[in-house]
């Protein structure tokens, strides 16, 4: 039998409806489950750094902002991690092909099989799908939990356009292997996964394995644009734009003529400057299999 932590972050949007299914299934599936009950990060960090010895993974039941408040104790602790998507925007799950259907996510943890996955780095925190500097850090503060819980997934669209009114282009230089760019931009974003943001496409050849981080910087001055180009975010294909600066790298630095916040999946962080980097391979997630490719 596996010993599990269980953490379920009962303020999203399924958690603690979801609570008792979740426990059950586990059960079902031959899981002893361990469940201590958590109101903010420091109670959380707590109870992975005394159940580290004890259990043999931790499953996290929440969305994007639960696993990015666990990851800087869950890295260094090598546990596999078992993920229930109970959250809004649930990027990482889409990500790895984890379903939202709750005996579906079980059995792929039951099933045993663990996918390497990279993790970003930023200053001194982590982030799984995406770090962002920009309108997407307004948004961050915009979209509170209350329009979590009551609009889901349309919560994004109410706080984006609260956002995109009164949005306005900054300095900014980006750094990367020693060579600077100067940029002018609404938004800069770091990817780590595929999918951020309610399921925008980072870019479109981007993996959550492949070493990189996929930077794009959008340098229109007019954030009215965005509404003509939602289609192309959702493909991965604003890159495409001339007016969207995009690279590729293992480490980059951004730096702005005034601290600006940064947000790691859906929670502000830190702000600039700041170091971006990729951490390979350096955690474990249940995953389905890859499908077999035809000789």
């Amino acid at each position: 039998m596996k010993r599990a932590l269980l953490l379920i972050n009962c303020n999203c949007r399924n958690g603690r409806a979801s609570r008792d299914r979740i426990i059950a299934e586990l059960q079902a599936a031959d899981i002893q489950v361990r469940m201590p009950e958590f109101n903010d990060v420091e109670e959380l960090e707590r109870h992975l750094h005394l159940s580290r010895s004890e259990v043999d993974l931790v499953i996290i039941a929440g969305g994007d902002g639960t696993l990015n408040a666990a990851a800087k104790t869950l890295v260094p602790t090598q546990l596999p991690i078992g993920l229930i998507p109970c959250g809004t925007a649930n990027d990482l799950a889409r990500t790895l092909d984890i379903p939202a259907d709750i005996t579906q996510a079980v059995n792929i943890i039951a099933a045993g099989h663990a996918r390497a996955v990279d993790v970003g780095h930023v200053n001194d925190c982590y982030f799984f799908n995406v770090a962002s500097i920009g309108m997407s850090a307004e948004l961050a503060s915009a979209l509170t939990s209350e329009i979590k819980k009551r609009f889901g997934r349309f919560g994004y669209a109410l706080a984006a356009i609260r956002v995109l009114m009164r949005a306005k282009p900054f300095h900014a230089n980006i750094v990367r292997a020693g060579a600077t760019h100067r940029s002018y931009t609404l938004q800069i974003a770091d990817g780590n996964g595929r999918y951020y943001g309610g399921g925008n496409v980072i870019e479109r050849s981007a993996r959550i394995d492949d070493g990189l981080l996929d930077l794009y910087s959008l340098e229109f001055a007019e954030a009215w644009r965005m509404l003509f180009r939602l289609r192309a975010f959702s493909r991965g294909e604003h890159v495409d734009y001339d007016d969207v600066h995009f690279m590729s790298g293992a480490d980059f630095e951004i730096r702005t003529r005034r601290p600006r916040p940064v947000n790691a999946d859906g929670e502000i962080v830190t702000t600039t400057p700041a170091r971006f980097r990729i951490v390979p391979k350096s955690i474990r997630i249940f995953a389905p299999e890859p499908a077999e490719t035809e000789p």
